[in-house]
């Protein structure tokens, strides 16, 4: 149940994607997010769902977690593909049956807007599947250091974002063996009418609430302990390095703009 939720989970293997530079990583997620809006026809989402299956490979992450990582949002995507289908009323007439009218390009831009969704998600899974926690934050600190200068926290802002994402999936087990010791006293969380569902998943935020509390304060006194004053002389165990590898993946991507606009055109 929770503990098929991908959110700040990293999966362990020996990929190119894996072993690429976290900030080439980000900086190819980041861009990626852009172009797909860039895509205004079906040769546009052909390539970029082509690109997405070439960095899939590349991670050489199954499947089932890709699947895993859309699961929790299918609900999101049928509703904004419905929503075009129902209320865009542009182009010829597609079908029509009592009050219900579609219309050809209701069908056209729900289907492109749900692949760009799919897109979206997939690239961002990819992301947090290849990159620790660590090595995420400690690209977005090195990425934003140029603002530094301008008396930005960077370091506590990765710093609270390793955390984050650290407590994540801590926060995910958690509720789950809480649920799963409910379940031992005989409640139901899966069956029975909503209002007695919701009713049973009160009583988890209490003990929820109380243990999160009890290990950030635990976390707090373990930083304190080690003589953490902030990002002040701080080394790093795993230094970032940039390789070939990455200028590729970069160049690769450019390439891939590049055509888009062209598409456009």
């Amino acid at each position: 149940m929770m503990g098929k939720m991908l959110i700040g989970r990293f999966v362990p293997l020996d990929s190119t994607l894996h072993r690429m530079d976290p900030r080439a990583k980000l900086i190819v997620v980041f861009l990626f997010i852009c172009i797909v809006f860039f895509a205004t026809n079906s040769w546009g989402y052909l390539l970029l769902i082509a690109y997405v299956l070439f960095m899939t490979i590349l991670s050489k992450v199954p499947i089932k977690y890709i699947y895993i990582g859309l699961k929790p949002v299918l609900w999101l995507i049928l509703f904004t593909f419905f929503l075009h289908l129902f209320f865009t009323k542009e182009g010829d007439l597609f079908f029509h049956y009592g009050w219900i009218s579609i219309y050809e390009e209701g069908v056209r831009m729900g289907i492109l807007i749900s692949i760009r969704f799919f897109l979206l998600i997939i690239m961002t899974s990819l992301l947090t599947l290849t990159t620790t926690p660590i090595e995420l934050t400690d690209a977005i600190e090195t990425l934003l250091a140029p603002l530094k200068k301008v008396k930005f926290p960077v370091h506590e802002l990765a710093l609270m974002m390793s955390i984050s994402l650290r407590f994540i999936p801590t926060l995910m087990d958690e509720t789950e063996k809480i649920m799963k010791a409910q379940i031992a006293r005989g409640v139901e969380f899966s069956s029975g009418p909503i209002k007695n569902r919701i009713k049973a998943i009160v009583p988890l935020f209490i003990p929820l609430f109380v243990n999160s509390f009890k290990r950030a304060e635990e976390l707090a006194i373990a930083m304190e302990a080690r003589g953490y004053q902030g990002g002040e002389g701080r080394t790093k165990y795993r230094q970032l390095t940039w390789q070939m590898t990455d200028t590729v993946m970069i160049i690769i991507l450019l390439l891939v703009t590049a055509f888009l606009l062209l598409l456009r055109g």
